[in-house]
């Protein structure tokens, strides 16, 4: 199938006809191509019990960005059950950055491990495709436990690492110059009492001078409100300017969670907000919002007077993530604020 526009919520198939797997993704261009990566859950089906959390990371290349070549998986799934890397392990995330100092494609993965605590990976590469080679594991960045994240860097190379410090507040970290650590250097942002209030899934980008943070809440696999938040530098101060779904009555950002934002190519203020919804069968998408936030608030917060009901509404333990799709739509911007419309089907030719 080949595909001239964008179609957001369904099935988006790669050049051969499959399922595109890069989840939790990114995209970076580089030479005239488009490079989409992210987590691979191909076997992610909850099906056969066998605790299989990832296939490795998948990455695609296209030069349009409706269709996408398969380049396979570039960081593959380790053997060693003790590996980060192991299939059964809550990998999450992948973000990659250029570095220019070393010339290196550096990769960060986050690792939620079974003790609680969320560390961690770091690979690194000579090329986009790799192959890569794990340098660091464990690695707990400012001694915190590290959630989901954005890495970013500047025109002059410097580079910043945007996490969730789990259940609290978000981070802003200066990177070491080979973007391998963090300098020990940061800033604290949002803090909040509890899930499903505190922000992850941290997106970063630059309009207009200005840095700006996309963010969602946090309820597991089950989408909820997003937030956009400004500022004049890296560390800001933040402000929050609010939700940017517009018309989103359900509370879930249209059913997804951006995970990154990125720049159009020749497009004068073209940026895609790339996004995952995680859970599209109708059991999952037709539970209202407050039911599950209610729960989460619960679990984490003892004084909010609320009781947590996990019967209400269906467990994300036994979803398909497979069959997860995506939400690829396009930002608009009014003054300061950044808004994101619902559109069935788009594409690049309604933008100069």
């Amino acid at each position: 199938m080949t595909y001239d526009s964008f179609y957001p919520g369904q099935v988006w198939l790669d050049t051969e006809g499959k399922r595109i797997q890069a989840h939790g993704g990114s995209v970076m261009y580089l030479n005239g191509t488009y490079y989409w990566y992210g987590e691979n859950k191909e076997f992610t089906t909850r099906k056969d019990d066998t605790g299989i959390w990832h296939w490795g990371v998948r990455c695609y290349s296209s030069r349009d960005l409706y269709n996408w070549k398969d380049e396979g998986i570039i960081i593959p799934p380790e053997e060693d059950p003790a590996s980060s890397l192991f299939p059964t392990s809550n990998m999450d995330r992948p973000h990659i950055l250029y570095n220019p100092f070393t010339n290196k494609f550096v990769c960060w993965l986050k690792i939620m491990n079974k003790d609680g605590s969320q560390t961690e990976t770091i690979l690194t590469a000579d090329e986009i495709l790799g192959p890569y080679t794990k340098i660091k594991e464990g690695l707990r960045p400012l001694n915190m436990s590290a959630g989901d994240f954005d890495l970013a860097a500047a025109d002059d190379g410097k580079g910043y690492y945007y996490f969730e410090r789990v259940h609290s507040e978000t981070i802003c970290a200066d990177l070491t110059w080979d973007y391998t650590d963090v300098t020990g250097y940061y800033s604290t942002h949002f803090p909040r009492k509890s899930p499903p209030f505190v922000r992850e899934a941290t997106s970063h980008f630059i309009y207009n001078h200005k840095h700006y943070l996309l963010t969602s809440g946090t309820t597991g696999y089950y989408p909820n409100p997003s937030e956009v938040a400004i500022a004049d530098t890296w560390h800001g101060p933040y402000t929050v300017l609010g939700n940017p779904h517009v018309g989103d009555e359900s509370n879930t950002s249209f059913h997804s969670q951006i995970s990154s934002v990125f720049k159009v190519e020749g497009k004068k203020n073209l940026y895609i907000a790339v996004a995952d919804r995680w859970l599209p069968e109708k059991k999952y998408m037709d539970v209202p919002y407050q039911l599950y936030a209610d729960s989460f608030e619960a679990v984490f917060d003892s004084e909010c007077g609320k009781k947590a009901d996990w019967s209400a509404f269906p467990s994300t333990r036994t979803a398909d993530i497979s069959i997860a799709d995506y939400v690829w739509l396009p930002l608009r911007f009014e003054g300061e604020m950044v808004y994101i419309d619902w559109k069935d089907k788009w594409s690049l030719d309604d933008y100069e």
